[in-house]
């Protein structure tokens, strides 16, 4: 020990404990303390009965010699904050050239686990700018997830965790999805396992009994939770096409089988799923129903909201349906049946449509809003947007017809009670601009 220290201990200033924890403070040596962060031992004055200290927010502080040995915690020189203030041009080179390693170095400093937050504050200003490390950041994850090395979690609060030997992140992924227990979880387990297939080295003997789990699951759902069974039923299926080594053991549980079952409730399971998968019923449509998959396809169209109403159209058209789309878009137009999603999507396809884009859709959008003006959903709000700042919209609709059909147009617009005076005006001008000789309508001469 420090022959100074020694002395104090002789002399009745300091304990043994603290002499020995000063022992790994001496002046050049690295700390942390809970309230100013990582810091320097820049000297010590013994004759004082003080350490001084560098730290960031201040400098030269000094503090009594058994309060230091109680309140700092010494760093040793592998630590990655040590790291980081002695060479931080090899730490940058590390973040570049072997992320995990910087990462691992950083949780081994943390006692081996930290939050995408905590990792953050040690790289963001030094290391990255903040556009840098969200880029490195997401990239970096990636190379964890396929190290096998690191616990990442599903959530971002969670701590990232260095993995215990002869834990692999293939049985990682099964532990968790077997853990799970409400439906989102499952899913996301599950679509975890699809994502990092490639990791399982044994996929009959891993896999096989998730694919048994995933059915029995869908099949008990299928009933008090159709949409988590079109969950499931999709996942299965992703990872039957990923692994050909697995095998259904529902003969017969497809999703065909799903949408002919469950066809009549359709209109409300589809809108509850993702849109990639609600895409993926949608698709199978023709498949599952046979002949009449067209009627029930426009039939949703015409029922649903959202998402559906622009994929319906193109999975019409790619099957070649358009004139029946055509006729059906038309005929719920003249009849002003075509709700407010319809309308708003053809306004915002109309270049496809033209020959839909008369006077005739803006009665239908006006007899949409009208009918719709009292419902506090806000299902109508796209439509009323659409109208009021497309301001090419008015102008396609009036592009061919007489004077007369205008005339009657605006006179309607002037007595609607959908709009305030200034949306008012703002309409009309843009059918005057297309008919001048009708300004006199609203200036009153």
């Amino acid at each position: 020990m420090d022959a100074e220290l020694q002395k104090l201990i002789e002399a009745g200033k300091l304990t043994d404990q603290a002499a020995g924890q000063l022992e790994k403070l001496k002046p050049g040596t690295f700390c942390l303390h809970k309230s100013w962060g990582f810091g320097r031992v820049s000297e010590w004055n013994l004759l004082l009965n003080q350490i001084v200290l560098d730290f960031a927010s201040k400098k030269s502080h000094s503090m009594q010699l058994q309060y230091a040995a109680e309140n700092l915690r010494p760093l040793a020189p592998e630590h990655f904050l040590v790291r980081k203030a002695t060479d931080l041009v090899a730490i940058k080179n590390l973040a570049r050239e072997d992320p995990g390693a910087l990462v691992r170095n950083l949780l081994e400093s943390l006692d081996g686990k930290a939050t995408a937050q905590q990792i953050s504050e040690w790289l963001i200003a030094d290391v990255f700018t903040e556009t840098e490390w969200k880029r490195w950041w997401e990239s970096t994850k990636k190379v964890l997830k396929a190290s096998g090395a690191f616990s990442i979690p599903a959530k971002k609060t969670d701590p990232i965790e260095i993995r215990g030997e002869g834990v692999s992140h293939a049985d990682e992924l099964i532990a968790v999805f077997n853990k799970a227990r409400l439906p989102k979880e499952q899913i996301a387990a599950l679509e975890q396992i699809i994502k990092f297939h490639q990791q399982f080295k044994e996929p009959e003997k891993q896999l096989q009994p998730i694919v048994a789990t995933i059915e029995n699951m869908a099949a008990r759902n299928q009933k008090m939770h159709p949409g988590l069974a079109f969950e499931l039923i999709i996942a299965r299926d992703d990872l039957l096409g990923r692994v050909p080594l697995l095998h259904t053991t529902h003969i017969g549980l497809t999703l065909s089988k799903l949408i002919l079952e469950e066809e009549k409730r359709l209109i409300s399971i589809l809108p509850k799923l993702p849109a990639a998968k609600e895409k993926r019923v949608l698709q199978e449509l023709p498949s599952a129903l046979g002949p009449r998959w067209m009627e029930r396809a426009l039939y949703l169209m015409q029922k649903s909201h959202g998402r559906m109403v622009a994929q319906i159209p193109r999975l019409l058209s790619e099957a070649g349906q358009h004139a029946e789309l055509r006729a059906m878009l038309e005929r719920s137009i003249r009849e002003h049946s075509a709700t407010s999603e319809m309308l708003a999507w053809l306004c915002s396809e109309r270049k496809d449509w033209s020959e839909l884009v008369t006077p005739d859709l803006l009665g239908a959008i006006l007899a949409a809003l009208e009918r719709e003006q009292h419902n506090t959903s806000g299902r109508a709000g796209k439509l009323y947007r659409t109208l009021a700042e497309d301001r090419q919209l008015l102008g396609d609709i009036f592009k061919k017809p007489d004077v007369g059909i205008a005339r009657d147009a605006m006179r309607r617009l002037q007595l609607s009670p959908l709009f305030d005076e200034l949306t008012k005006r703002s309409l009309l001008a843009r059918i005057i601009k297309v008919y001048p000789e009708l300004e006199s309508m609203i200036t009153g001469e």
